[in-house]
């Protein structure tokens, strides 16, 4: 039974110089076109494969709270109307600093919204217009002081090192600021130079002034520990929280469980099948209209597949994969399956069995990459 629902805005006020996720400048869109589409999609992908009761949502983009306030409450009844949750649900929005009115918190906290994940990035300013970000350092501490006095206490910032030009000590400072909120939930990751993007481009040129390989890993280093020091567990490669704080919908990723995927360029785990909707919203339209699922893409994941996918996003959570657990699910021993896999990244010293749980050592997070590669392809 499919108990997570990710739903997709994909419009911004600004596209940011490193995004490439299906995002499209907000003004002139047909975004009431949009969501009535949305709802119908909702109902579509319920009606062929239903569920009885999710246990997240997360609305992402693009920037979701860009909406105006009619707009947002708009897509908050459409949610209501037709995704079947609780009070006890995780219900997260992403939005960016400055982004949220206080009625438009008002609106979110109504409709059961509970958990609130904005996109700070930095806390450096200068570096915050090198890559494209609107909002200032001040518009943080306003946004999330609102979200406070509006009833939100799960909130969470995500932040990304290994910036053009950012040096180890301008990040120190950033997680310094960034921890003196106080806040239960922190992310933190290194940035990928995407194609079609604006970074991409200037990469090309060799105008994109990128740190070194060896400082971005002591960022990530320097992520790590101060999380640790501040009491915020890291459960994931790139995410650390206080106890009970832990995003439960991420982890419906992480522990290859089934989840919808609603909106233009969203993709979804659905019955066994990965699938990927249209990203331009007249070809993500026009299918719902004529009362079909907007898929460009569909794909049925063998059980081979489905153990490498167990292996590579198990291995993300610091808990890792329980081997008694994989052979059970799949009927099948991880260890014999992939015997010269573990036997070189084991001497290599990127993994270890800890507790009947096949894990990454402290190395094996600072070339995560290569040894989820290492489980992709080889049987």
């Amino acid at each position: 039974m499919i108990r997570s629902a990710y739903i997709h805005i994909p419009f911004c006020e600004h596209i940011c110089h490193y995004c490439d996720f299906n995002k499209m400048f907000l003004k002139g869109q047909p975004v009431d076109e949009y969501l009535f589409a949305l709802e119908k999609e909702m109902q579509l992908a319920l009606k062929m494969n239903p569920t009885d009761q999710l246990h997240t949502i997360f609305v992402g983009g693009g920037t979701p709270t860009s909406l105006n306030e009619s707009q947002l409450k708009l897509l908050c009844t459409m949610i209501e109307k037709n995704l079947p949750y609780q009070n006890d649900v995780e219900f997260t929005f992403e939005a960016n600093p400055g982004d949220l009115s206080i009625e438009k918190l008002k609106i979110l906290h109504t409709y059961g919204v509970n958990r609130i994940s904005f996109g700070v990035q930095s806390f450096n300013e200068e570096l915050l217009k090198k890559i494209g970000r609107t909002h200032k350092p001040s518009d943080v501490y306003d946004s999330i002081e609102n979200a406070q006095k509006a009833g939100f206490h799960n909130i969470s910032i995500d932040l990304i090192y290994g910036l053009p030009g950012q040096t180890l000590e301008d990040f120190h400072i950033t997680l310094q600021k960034a921890l003196e909120i106080g806040l239960p939930h922190y992310s933190g990751y290194s940035l990928i130079v995407e194609p079609k993007t604006v970074f991409y481009n200037l990469m090309q040129k060799g105008k994109l002034n990128l740190p070194p390989q060896e400082i971005e890993a002591q960022m990530y280093e320097l992520l790590m520990e101060k999380m640790d020091q501040h009491g915020l567990h890291q459960y994931e490669i790139s995410n650390f929280a206080k106890k009970d704080f832990e995003s439960k919908h991420n982890l419906t990723y992480w522990n290859n469980e089934e989840y919808y995927g609603f909106g233009a360029g969203a993709h979804g785990y659905v019955n066994g099948m990965r699938v990927a909707n249209y990203g331009p919203l007249k070809k993500y339209m026009e299918p719902i209209s004529l009362g079909n699922l907007p898929y460009i893409e569909k794909h049925k994941v063998s059980d081979m597949e489905r153990m490498e996918e167990e292996i590579f996003l198990g291995l993300r959570k610091t808990s890792g994969v329980e081997l008694a657990a994989f052979e059970k699910k799949f009927g099948q021993s991880l260890t014999e399956l992939f015997k010269e896999q573990m036997i070189d990244l084991t001497k290599r010293g990127l993994i270890t069995i800890d507790n009947g749980s096949l894990k990454l050592t402290h190395k094996g997070k600072l070339l995560g990459n290569e040894v989820f590669g290492s489980f992709i392809g080889v049987i």
